[in-house]
């Protein structure tokens, strides 16, 4: 067998693995999409006239507010659903597994590979229940073309992809499963102080430079703009730099701390 094949049979049979763990201990998903469902409806049912007529400048509509709210929550899902990939890397090295894959006659990468691609589908299927309930509420993105679905979910898997090799660096450079959710918190609260949830201009002049100068702010402006039809800019090939970067960043990351001899 050759190593390509070798790769793709392990790789595939360690992504079976993960999604057998999320399917037979659901309870971390579950809590990690909550989070941002009920910021979705806080927002929309409880602020929404308010941030509306705010932002807008003008009277309240809940509606043109939640059109606003979705790009961002929809990054803020992806964010907190790798926090659970972290978690999986940390146990995975501290309960012996890993030491155990060691002595098989598997490929090295393939654990890693599973782990990644279990995430990134994870991400998907969340985008997709956070999605449907944002839809239900009133969410509407009728100007948006076949093009510009197809590069708004390409940039939400992209964006899965980048967060997810970070998530795994942090998981395994955590001492057990609960420094990794911690270490990997700033995935779920950096959405929150990005434009998600008010414009940049909107905020005081010294908070402007923590909200704009990082990766979730371009993004999510870019799927704004594919789906709302708003004005993208520049933040298109910010959002595209920002994931590569991160994502070459996290499998470079990861992969040496991989290697490491265990201590």
């Amino acid at each position: 067998m050759s190593s390509l094949s070798l790769a793709v049979r392990d790789s595939s049979t360690m992504l079976r693995r993960n999604l057998l763990h999320v399917r037979r201990y659901p309870s971390m998903t579950l809590n990690l999409l909550l989070t941002p469902v009920i910021l979705l409806l806080l927002f929309v049912y409880i602020f929404g006239d308010v941030m509306s007529a705010g932002i807008g400048g003008g009277g309240a509509d809940r509606s043109e507010y939640l059109a606003y709210l979705v790009p961002g929550i929809l990054l803020l899902t992806i964010g907190g659903t790798t926090i659970g990939s972290a978690v999986s890397v940390a146990m995975d090295m501290t309960e012996g597994i890993i030491a155990r894959f060691r002595t098989m006659a598997i490929h090295r990468g393939s654990v890693l590979i599973g782990h990644v691609v279990g995430s990134v589908l994870q991400c998907v299927m969340s985008v997709v229940l956070v999605g449907a309930v944002a839809v239900a509420i009133g969410f509407r993105a009728t100007d948006a073309t076949a093009l510009e679905w197809i590069l708004a979910v390409g940039l939400l898997a992209l964006v899965s992809l980048a967060l997810t090799w970070i998530a795994v660096g942090m998981g395994l450079s955590s001492p057990n499963a609960e420094a990794a959710s911690n270490n990997a918190l700033p995935l779920m609260v950096l959405p929150l102080l990005s434009s998600a949830f008010v414009p940049v201009d909107a905020m005081p002049g010294w908070f402007r430079p923590i909200a704009e100068y990082q990766p979730f702010t371009p993004a999510i402006e870019t799927l704004r703009g594919l789906l709302l039809g708003t004005e993208i800019g520049h933040n298109g090939w910010l959002a595209v730099a920002w994931c590569l970067g991160l994502a070459v960043l996290g499998y470079f990351w990861s992969k040496s701390l991989f290697n490491r001899d265990p201590k």
